[in-house]
């Protein structure tokens, strides 16, 4: 995560670099729109509220990048951000979801990311509150000894009765307590602690429905508060009653309307929700019966809230203005401008990525730091077995990435997952049979594995 100075254009596509190869145009045109909301929240005069994000429409087939650069980017600067498929939403008044729904989903992505971060900074804190709690549990201040009860004594001395008796003799067995409980040598003993019920309520599971999302979880909440969960007693070890008493504590360190305040704050100002699959919601030519009424519909639907509008959350009102809409769609059966004027004009940045070459697919295989041939290698690392992939086997893959493209349905670089996992299918299934410790693949090895697939046409439209 980068820090709000740093986060110059140039450096934004350095970081880019590193996971997502090519597309250069892309990463420039969404690090330049990233760059101008900081530079919008630095003004100070009445020009500030004026001042909307350029929201950006990617074209490219699938998998030549168009996800994966807009959640690195959300991921750099730790923005709250979601990807949904317009296809998926319906138009108001249809069964299904309603566009709106991908503010409130922004908006609880937000409420989790700052309840995570303040969970984090008073970690500290709530681990010494617990550390007492299981010590008060371990050694109870007014112990009853008298109906046959003895306290759980760390010295296992003669002299555990004096101990809980005398408070200086009680607070000495507290710390040798707390010694034992750091060092971890208490981790197996059982405890009795006092457990929320969390169980759901059934009954509310009835409002299966879009329209009624909101209501079933406002009505959960309600019915909490009414009916208060009792805690049940329950004996379980040390290890694992740290963890429910640290969960509980944080929860009650955490002040939610502070959470509430900052993530609405965060969406309205740094959000990001990627639009997937826009086009399937293009209607070709102006055709006004069938399906294409109800996709113009949902263009309708998305375009109040593209353009500024206030949605209702279950936190409160959150204004989109400055949200930032990433809209990508392949294209190949209608063009950006089959969708409704207004919203194409909401849509200034448009962005064509390109379809991969031989030499992008290589660079995908080795260069970013999460490259497959890295991911394989320490997978199969783990069974004590390294293997090698020489500059002719990664060629080879490769060439056959690039043909099978061609020849049948261009998917991009997630043709490369399949062609990894025919190569190298023999080893990963039978590792046990490889006496060598180390597994050189060169051409003939990947030759061998995918010739026969692809040659069959109709076998590599299935497998590859």
């Amino acid at each position: 995560m980068l820090r709000e100075e740093e986060l110059i254009p140039k450096k934004i596509v350095e970081e880019l670099d590193k996971y997502i190869i090519g597309q250069d145009e892309a990463k420039k045109k969404v690090a330049i729109a990233l760059r101008n909301r900081w530079r919008r929240q630095r003004i100070t005069s009445d020009l500030k509220e004026d001042i909307i994000p350029k929201n950006i429409i990617m074209i490219g087939p699938t998998g030549v990048g168009k996800t994966e650069i807009a959640r690195r980017l959300a991921k750099l600067v730790n923005a709250p951000f979601i990807k949904v498929e317009a296809s998926r939403f319906t138009e108001v008044g249809y069964v299904g979801r309603d566009c709106e729904s991908m503010v409130r989903e922004l908006v609880d992505v937000a409420v989790n990311m700052v309840k995570e971060e303040m969970k984090e900074q008073k970690k500290e804190e709530a681990q010494k509150i617990v550390e007492e709690k299981i010590l008060e549990l371990l050694l109870p201040k007014q112990p009853k000894t008298t109906d046959g009860y003895k306290p759980f004594d760390p010295s296992q001395g003669d002299e555990k009765s004096a101990l809980v008796n005398k408070d200086d003799s009680f607070q000495k067995a507290k710390e040798i307590l707390r010694e034992r409980l750091k060092q971890g040598l208490l981790e197996d003993k059982e405890i009795e602690v006092d457990i929320k019920d969390s169980k759901g309520m059934p009954l509310m599971q009835v409002f299966s429905g879009s329209s009624f999302e909101e209501m079933e979880i406002t009505l959960q909440d309600m019915l909490g508060k009414i009916m208060p969960q009792s805690p049940k007693k329950r004996k379980v070890k040390i290890s694992e009653a740290r963890r429910i008493l640290e969960a509980e504590v944080l929860q009650d360190l955490i002040d939610l309307e502070q959470v509430t305040r900052e993530a609405i704050d965060r969406v309205q100002n740094t959000g990001i929700i990627f639009l997937d699959e826009i086009d399937k919601i293009a209607s070709k030519g102006s055709s006004t019966h069938g399906p294409d009424v109800s996709r113009e519909g949902v263009q309708r639907d998305i375009l109040p809230i593209v353009e500024g509008s206030t949605v209702l959350t279950k936190y409160g009102s959150v204004r989109t203005d400055h949200i930032l809409f990433i809209a990508a769609g392949a294209f190949h059966m209608t063009k950006v401008s089959d969708l409704i004027p207004e919203l194409q004009g909401r849509f200034p940045i448009r962005v064509e990525l390109k379809s991969l070459s031989k030499d992008d697919f290589k660079r995908i295989l080795t260069e970013p730091k999460n490259s497959l041939i890295r991911q394989y290698t320490e997978l199969i690392k783990t069974e004590q077995i390294e293997i090698q992939f020489l500059d002719d086997a990664i060629d080879c893959m490769a060439e056959y990435c690039e043909k099978i493209n061609q020849e049948t349905e261009d998917i991009g670089a997630r043709r490369l997952h399949t062609i990894m996992e025919v190569v190298l299918e023999d080893i990963m299934f039978d590792v046990q049979k490889y006496e060598t410790k180390v597994i050189s693949i060169d051409r003939n090895w990947v030759d061998e594995k995918l010739k026969l697939v692809v040659e069959n046409r109709d076998l590599s439209k299935y497998i590859l």
